[in-house]
């Protein structure tokens, strides 16, 4: 939405900003500004609010919608303005006292959006989109889509990088590389109590660890020589830094360079990988998060070879309603691009994900046909594909460094998601795919649900990973 840094400076001074959105709620219903609150409960306003969903849900007694009294919105006021400057403060304010999804929910969240400066419209536009999502899940009860709720707000308000954010996300991480952890720290803790002294035997130990960790031997052998640098610059010997080093190599390895971030709109992203590591759903994720932030998105299906994979692409984007544009099965998948950078730039797309396949049915070489896409992408918009996004699995290990390896030298490699994290014990390949190809990882895959595509952050990971 864009309007964060206005948040920050509101909540600056909170007080005023929490009085403006009462205010302004006072005029719409026709309070005088300056009229004292009556001992009697206010009359119920006769002109009907606007709807903040496109087709609201039929109510019942406990799920009417409160009367708008100057009390109401008061004591709502009062809660915001009192509170520290959290996403998950003001959303435990939102919703107490609202046990179900409902027009009580609906209004107190209208009532937040207008706190924080958001437009009505945008703010109806979020609502309407959640309470169609609650509606397909089966939702009901707050506490089952609470935690969803915030994840949505912290991207629509920008907020991921809120403190409360990053430990929720720090959370998630932690969880979803257990069995890394336990693979690797586990025997790290082992090790470290069996020895006195960084010696060889220490380090020869260590190398199985990582190579055991689906580390790789080449990978392996580079981590130690730069462990080995740190510890003697250090002038330590002693298992007991030996932690600290490791997590200072890791933030290290995992810094990301810096890159422009600007492009010529429409943006494009070009989805490669081989088949079978989760390319579908993670398009359907990154449509998902620029929704939330608010950007157009279209999905184009240029992976015409692959059976059902047109289908699983509009299935996705029916779902997410997103723009989608496809061809029959079989055709050439550069006239897909082509027509649907066409249809991107017509119609006002922010962002253009464009699939494409992992392998192909046809005596056509894989690469030659990337190359095609790539080529005919950038003569139609220029500096398009702005990124050359490579998805791969986690619990492939060494296989996922070999197809980097095959990509980046066939058509470039910009950054890597890294998917079903959570599903391995030998996570260890997040170090190996960083550490030889110096390409940035930016997503990770957590889990089946569209919050559970993460932002990677290497210190975050290097201190759940040792923990």
């Amino acid at each position: 939405m864009g309007f964060f840094s206005r948040l920050k400076k509101a909540w600056a001074s909170p007080e005023d900003a929490a009085q403006q959105a009462l205010d302004e709620y006072k005029r719409e219903v026709g309070i005088e500004l300056d009229e004292p609150a009556k001992a009697e409960p206010a009359p119920v306003i006769a002109t009907e609010p606007a709807p903040v969903a496109a087709t609201p849900p039929t109510q019942d007694a406990s799920d009417a919608a409160p009367t708008p009294t100057e009390d109401w919105q008061a004591g709502l006021t009062l809660a915001l303005r009192q509170a520290e400057p959290k996403l998950s403060q003001w959303l435990n304010i939102i919703v107490e006292g609202v046990d179900h999804k409902g027009q009580s929910l609906w209004d107190r969240l209208a009532f937040l959006f207008k706190a924080l400066g958001a437009p009505d419209a945008e703010a109806q536009e979020f609502i309407s989109k959640f309470e169609a999502w609650l509606d397909d899940m089966g939702y009901e009860a707050v506490p089952d889509f609470k935690s969803e709720l915030q994840y949505r707000l912290a991207l629509a308000l920008d907020l991921e990088d809120e403190e409360d954010e990053r430990d929720r996300l720090f959370l998630k991480l932690s969880e979803g590389i257990s069995k890394t952890r336990e693979q690797i720290t586990k025997r790290i803790d082992t090790l470290l109590s069996t020895h006195s002294s960084l010696n060889d035997e220490f380090w020869e130990a260590f190398e199985e660890i990582l190579i055991m960790a689906d580390v790789g031997m080449e990978a392996a052998e580079q981590l130690m020589t730069n462990l080995k640098t740190r510890a003697r610059k250090a002038g330590t010997d002693n298992p007991e830094d030996f932690k600290g080093i490791l997590r200072e190599e890791l933030e290290d390895i995992f810094k990301v360079p810096r890159r422009i971030e600007a492009v010529n709109p429409p943006e494009v992203l070009m989805m490669i990988g081989v088949n079978g590591v989760g390319k579908t759903t993670t398009i359907a994720k990154l449509a998902y998060r620029a929704q939330m932030q608010g950007r157009k998105v279209l999905i184009a299906a240029g992976d015409t070879f692959r059976a059902a994979a047109i289908d699983q692409l509009r299935v996705w984007a029916d779902r997410l309603g997103t723009g989608f544009y496809a061809k029959a099965e079989g055709s050439d998948p550069a006239a897909v691009a082509y027509e649907a950078m066409d249809k991107a730039v017509a119609e006002g797309y922010d962002l253009l994900l464009l699939d494409t396949a992992g392998r192909l049915h046809t005596k056509a070489n894989l690469m030659e046909e990337l190359t095609k896409i790539k080529r005919v992408v950038g003569k139609k918009h220029e500096g398009a594909p702005h990124r050359n996004i490579l998805v791969i699995d986690a619990t492939t290990g060494q296989n996922a460094l070999s197809q980097t390896k095959l990509f980046n030298e066939a058509v470039g490699v910009d950054e890597i998601i890294l998917t079903k994290l959570d599903g391995t014990a030998k996570g260890g390949v997040v170090v190996a795919v960083t550490l030889q190809n110096k390409l940035p990882i930016t997503f990770v895959g957590l889990g089946e649900k569209m919050e559970d595509l993460r932002p990677f952050d290497g210190k975050d990971f290097a201190k759940a990973l040792l923990t």
